[in-house]
């Protein structure tokens, strides 16, 4: 029997059955309270819209400083420890403050939430921007507007993450999710890092002005939003503190087993991708001996594979199943950082890349919609920072551990060993995931 049927406890102490493998959750044993309150039919399927078109704006932005930040700091320093450490300031602040923003995203009206993150994004980019034109942009510069752009970007995906039950019908969520995925995957590693690679051998400036351009129009963007006064709900003045709501939201996805799987999953793949993204560009500078066009081409080719992830995540799943299609990530992740571990060639690089990518977001489709149907509308928020925390907060420690491996071996030893922690995921994995009686 290819089926897996967990027992899970609601709010309401109502069991649940959930068909993981072939992705079919029960509605008739799983009355939720998460129907979205779009006042119709066609406010949700605008809302559809809205959101995907917010997250490929933005995503553009997030892509090309993704690849900016790095490679202007290889300009500064030839340490890969120092690159490394720019990279992980983007990230860091998932490991600082995730589960505090994830009580501020429960609490207060999410659309505005990402309103104050695309504006304190402005206000960043402007001060590097200056900086930059005023041969001021040093390291310090570069980690400070790294951080600060990391923790505007903790606020915007947990809040445009929880966003969606409020503003969209629980029946259109999987296509949102589906195409807010895709659009994220192109975008932050597709468009972004191709734009980003060609403006960043231009000059600094295009590349943080592209970055200005995009979290501008992403906030225009949210005005579209249908059903405005439905998606600021009022909720109950809470009795409690914010360590105690922090708490349930970590109590609700231990509890669950198929949450706490995801999330202890997580950790492991995103230090791996972690450790690419900032190893990287040395290694195409150094090893490959490539410019910065053709390694935003190269990264490019992980939205590649994103794109298809998106196309093919309904039918995989209805084919082979969520396990299998699940596990696709993990192999995605092993070759991602595997291939240039033992080949400097171009090419198999691309590849390795591109299975990430697919793997990435057929992951990422799959694990929130499940999410999405499990956790109430009023603790998302919560239950998101927790596993996020695990998720991102793993990057800068990723990012570190690379930094240093790199620093006192070589590149090639750093990736072979994030690679070979990867491999150890696939058995438990898949245990977990097998017929429980």
């Amino acid at each position: 029997m290819d089926h897996v049927l967990i027992a899970l406890k609601t709010n309401n102490a109502m069991s649940v059955e959930v068909d993981i493998t072939p992705i079919t959750f029960k509605k008739a044993d799983y009355k939720t309270t998460m129907k979205g309150p779009a006042s119709s039919q066609s406010d949700s399927s605008r809302n559809t819209y809205v959101l995907t078109l917010f997250t490929a704006i933005t995503n553009i932005g997030d892509g090309v400083l993704k690849v900016a930040l790095p490679v202007i700091a290889t300009t500064l320093t030839q340490s890969p420890m120092l690159v490394s450490l720019v990279a992980m300031s983007m990230t860091l602040p998932w490991l600082l403050a995730a589960l505090h923003v994830g009580v501020l995203v429960d609490r207060a009206d999410r659309r505005r939430l990402l309103w104050a993150a695309s504006i304190v994004r402005l206000g960043i980019l402007t001060g590097l921007t200056l900086a930059t034109l005023y041969g001021q942009l040093g390291l310090g510069v570069l980690l400070v507007g790294g951080l600060s752009l990391g923790m505007t970007d903790v606020l915007a995906q947990l809040s445009a993450s929880a966003l969606v039950p409020d503003a969209v019908d629980e029946g259109d969520r999987e296509q949102t999710n589906a195409w807010m995925t895709g659009a994220e995957t192109v975008c932050n590693e597709f468009v972004g890092p191709l734009i980003g690679g060609a403006l960043i051998a231009i000059g600094t400036i295009y590349a943080l002005t592209v970055g200005l351009g995009s979290y501008a129009g992403a906030g225009l963007v949210l005005c579209l939003l249908a059903g405005i006064a439905s998606l600021n709900p009022r909720r109950p003045a809470s009795q409690t503190s914010a360590h105690q709501q922090i708490a349930e939201g970590i109590t609700y996805l231990w509890q669950n087993q198929v949450l706490r799987l995801m999330a202890l999953t997580l950790p492991i793949m995103s230090a791996s991708w972690a450790a690419w993204f900032a190893l990287m560009p040395l290694y195409a500078s150094q090893v490959m001996a490539i410019d910065a066009s053709t390694y935003g081409f190269m990264v490019s080719a992980l939205g590649v594979g994103g794109i298809m992830g998106a196309m093919l995540a309904r039918p995989l799943n209805r084919l082979l199943g969520r396990k299998p299609v699940m596990l696709l990530d993990i192999v995605g992740t092993i070759l991602l950082v595997g291939v240039p571990s033992i080949s400097s060639q171009l090419w198999l690089i691309a590849l390795g890349a591109f299975l990430g990518g697919l793997g990435g977001t057929l992951w990422a489709v799959n694990s929130r919609t499940i999410s999405q149907q499990l956790v109430p509308s009023p603790l998302l928020g919560r239950y998101s920072s927790a596993a996020r925390l695990l998720q991102w907060g793993a990057m800068p420690l990723g990012s570190l551990l690379a930094g240093g491996l790199a620093e006192s071996f070589s590149i090639q030893f750093a990736l072979g060993i994030f690679a070979a922690l990867s491999c150890l995921l696939i058995v438990p994995f898949w245990k977990l995931f097998r017929h429980r009686e």
